[in-house]
């Protein structure tokens, strides 16, 4: 953060500044952009006169109390003899309240916060004009150097130059109205009310002595089943005073011109137009179950005023802010999505056991995790640990899980990568050692690549295969060696077919290029090329055909049996052939086997049936699926759940949940633990078993998703291409050296890390002045 605004001034010519929107982030603009330059010449403009207000409490973290302090500390001094602090956070359900301690939250009513900085900007000289809507921005931009424009998620100035500034808004499924409690919670509360409407949630906490914020929110359905979308204010408070009775202690709610709202996700191209630029919600917004809004607000005036003052001009000002911000609002409006979905899907999760309730909502924005929340309250984790069943001292992804006869010695998969390195679809001494050293690195499962059941089911020359007995006899070698010096852990095989996705380059040439020569016929459920203008066109699979390739999947799975892999997962995802007809875009038939999801999900399950029925009984097979098409008109999650449900009915014993790779023109919403939620909402609402995969980089995410109930199997790639023992160093790292990491006997000496530098140098004894 910026908050070093005291700093050698730049040249930047900034005399005169016109800020429209007198909230938070632009009266605290105002103020530091004056105390900087006592002759710089700034005005606020705000419609509303000075003592009104909208909502109540507002929440501050400590990072953000720090800028201030270090910026302004006579602002900060007046907020401090202002806040009202607490740690700890109540979840209560059927009837059951966990506390969690730990959590340092400071709040103050808005209304306070305001008068505070409305204080502080007439002390300095800043121009406040209440009651004044301001002029247009570019009018203002005309006369005035610099404009800040922190006139809201509803901004006049966004939208007046939306051709500049590339806005997005996004509307959320929720409904959610702020209100206020005369009396002050003693924790930040979170209470569900299962009502005969739906279920419904309370987000309150205290802002002054006498005084709580409280929010209730509840899916639209729900909202309108309790006929409170044509409820007035008043009834609208009342009714919520009534659902949540018993945290309220039968005391009244009060609002404040409250209304009910859907909460909207703001993200812009750019921030800034000539010498106009959108802070705060105008910019971005985060929803407010992480307590976000007028803290990124501040941010950003902090950090506005700071490039004013240290760029040497106003254009790399303007860039530095947005280059310093940017990646900050990206995590924190990534935080608040997973924490606005998880809210969204609350129903799914209110039978999970109440311990791992509570924990999965502490943890539902990924910003908590396992490990943090043990730092901060070990005796709850500790709590929700043995409602989770692990032994003392086990972490959980070190506990064991069954899948039909195989048990896994702990929680952690290999997850399937190409290697692109067989010749002739034989695995060789790379596969060997690959495969060998990561099972050796102690996975509970580790998987191969995607193997393919025919020559032209290939997606490269490069690519390994099971369409003959002496490719069998290859794999059969590799897990004779897992299964020899790594006692205890499980190999798996992936069968599939690249589709239309086939007869390309090696991924390090050009990925999904096609070859330059020796290319082989595609197929697939339709003849939709994979790159228009680029891909081969494949053929479209007719009765033939597709009885041939469900033959290729059984004869393959017949040799996997006979190669000794203990588990078989069917690909059924990433665009390859099962997965091109699973998805619309890519299955455009008019036969049996297209039009409704019904009809897409005939021929995989046929595959999946045929390779059940030759696949020995005792062993588990999976599927992997993309749950989204991360494009318009794809398979969304609500298809996800569908197609997960037609293959757990049909006896798979867990769905493997990627995501994408099906159509070129994806925009896939990249980050932490990104594709995460799609295996959560299928555990919790089919109630099948999952393997989660998607940027799950740590054993702490591992552990937190495990927790939370929203994976049984956690499927990592590429921080095993990092570090092939990633598992045994994992359970070093926490400590564990128990049965489900097992250190291979001739590598014993190297579970401990080896000490670095000297450690037999004498202590200090005096520190001389």
């Amino acid at each position: 953060m910026a908050g070093a605004v005291a700093v050698a001034r730049g040249t930047a010519p900034v005399r005169r500044v016109a800020v429209i929107g007198g909230g938070p982030g632009g009266l605290y603009a105002a103020s530091l952009l004056k105390r900087l330059d006592p002759d710089r010449a700034v005005t606020v403009y705000e419609r509303n006169a000075p003592d009104d207000t909208f909502g109540f409490g507002v929440v501050l973290s400590d990072e953000t109390l720090g800028g201030i302090e270090h910026a302004d500390p006579e602002v900060y001094r007046g907020l401090g003899r202002e806040f009202v602090r607490w740690d700890s956070i109540d979840v209560v359900h059927r009837g059951r309240t966990h506390t969690s301690d730990g959590h340092g939250f400071a709040a103050l009513g808005r209304r306070r916060l305001l008068e505070i900085l409305h204080e502080r900007c007439g002390g300095l000289g800043v121009d406040l004009r209440f009651r004044a809507p301001a002029p247009p921005a570019a009018e203002l931009a005309a006369h005035h150097d610099l404009v800040i424009a922190a006139d809201g998620v509803h901004s006049a100035t966004r939208a007046a130059h939306a051709d500049a500034f590339g806005p997005h808004v996004a509307e959320h499924h929720n409904r959610y109205i702020w209100l206020a409690a005369d009396f002050a919670l003693d924790a930040f509360r979170f209470e569900i009310a299962e009502t005969p409407h739906g279920v419904m949630q309370l987000h309150g906490y205290p802002y002054a002595a006498d005084a709580s914020t409280v929010i209730v929110e509840m899916r639209e359905e729900v909202w309108r089943a309790a006929g409170l979308d044509t409820a007035d204010a008043a009834e609208s408070t009342a009714r919520c005073a009534e659902f949540f009775a018993e945290a309220l202690d039968g005391r009244p709610l009060r609002g404040n011109r409250s209304s009910w709202l859907a909460f909207r996700t703001v993200t812009n191209s750019r921030w800034s137009h000539g010498n106009t630029v959108l802070i705060g919600d105008a910019a971005h917004t985060a929803h407010f179950s992480i307590g976000s809004g007028t803290k990124l607000a501040v941010e950003d005036a902090l950090a506005l005023a700071a490039c004013v003052e240290e760029q040497p001009d106003l254009p790399a000002a303007l860039a530095a802010y947005e280059a310093e911000r940017r990646p900050v609002v990206a995590s924190t409006q990534r935080a608040a999505a997973a924490s606005l979905r998880w809210f969204e899907e609350l129903a799914t999760y209110v039978d999970q056991p109440p311990r791992r309730f509570a924990f999965n909502l502490l943890t539902r924005s990924r910003r908590v995790t396992h490990d943090n929340l043990r730092l901060r309250d070990a005796s709850f984790t500790a709590a929700v640990e043995e409602e989770f069943g692990c032994p003392p001292g086990t972490p959980p992804m070190f506990t064991p899980f069954r899948l039909r006869g195989l048990e896994l010695r702990n929680r952690v998969v290999v997850s399937p990568m190409d290697m692109y390195s067989a010749t002739d679809g034989y695995p060789g001494d790379f596969h060997l050692v690959h495969l060998g050293a990561r099972a050796l690195g102690g996975a509970g499962l580790t998987m191969t690549e995607m193997v393919c059941v025919s020559p032209e089911g290939r997606i490269t020359p490069g690519c390994t295969g099971l369409w003959n007995d002496e490719q069998a006899l290859a794999w059969r070698r590799i897990t004779d060696f897992v299964h020899a010096c790594a006692p205890g852990a499980a190999i798996g095989v992936q069968l599939g077919h690249s589709g239309r996705k086939g007869s390309t380059k090696l991924m390090w040439e050009g990925i999904d290029h096609p070859l330059e020569d020796g290319n082989w016929p595609l197929t697939a459920a339709s003849p939709l090329p994979y790159e228009p203008g680029v891909s081969q066109v494949p053929a479209e699979l007719d009765r033939a055909g597709l009885d041939a390739v469900r033959e290729q999947f059984t004869q393959a799975a017949r040799r996997a049996a006979e190669s000794g892999f203990d588990l078989l997962e069917l690909h059924c995802a990433h665009g390859y052939l099962l997965s091109g007809f699973l998805s619309p875009l890519t299955n455009r038939r008019t036969d049996a086997y297209g039009g409704s999801l019904e009809g897409r999900l005939r021929f995989p399950l046929d595959v999946f049936d045929a390779v059940r029925r030759v696949w020995p009984r005792e062993r588990p097979m999976t599927v992997r699926i993309s749950a989204t098409d991360w494009a318009e008109g794809g398979t969304d999650a609500e298809d996800a759940v569908t197609i997960a449900r037609a293959f757990a009915d049909h006896g798979a014993d867990a769905i493997d949940v990627s995501t994408g790779q099906v159509v070129a023109d994806e925009r896939p919403e990249f980050g932490r633990s990104y594709q995460t939620p799609y295996a959560d909402r299928i555990r919790n609402t089919v109630g099948v078993p999952v393997i989660a995969v998607g940027a799950i980089s740590s054993w702490d995410d591992v552990n937190s998703l495990l927790l939370a109930g929203r994976a049984d199997l956690c499927a990592l790639a590429r921080p095993h291409l990092y570090d092939p023992h990633w598992t045994l160093h994992a359970a070093a790292e926490q400590g564990y050296s128990g049965p489900a990491a097992p250190w291979p006997l001739p590598y014993g000496a190297g579970s401990r890390p080896p000490p670095t530098g000297r450690t037999d140098g004498p202590k200090p004894r005096l520190t001389l002045g």
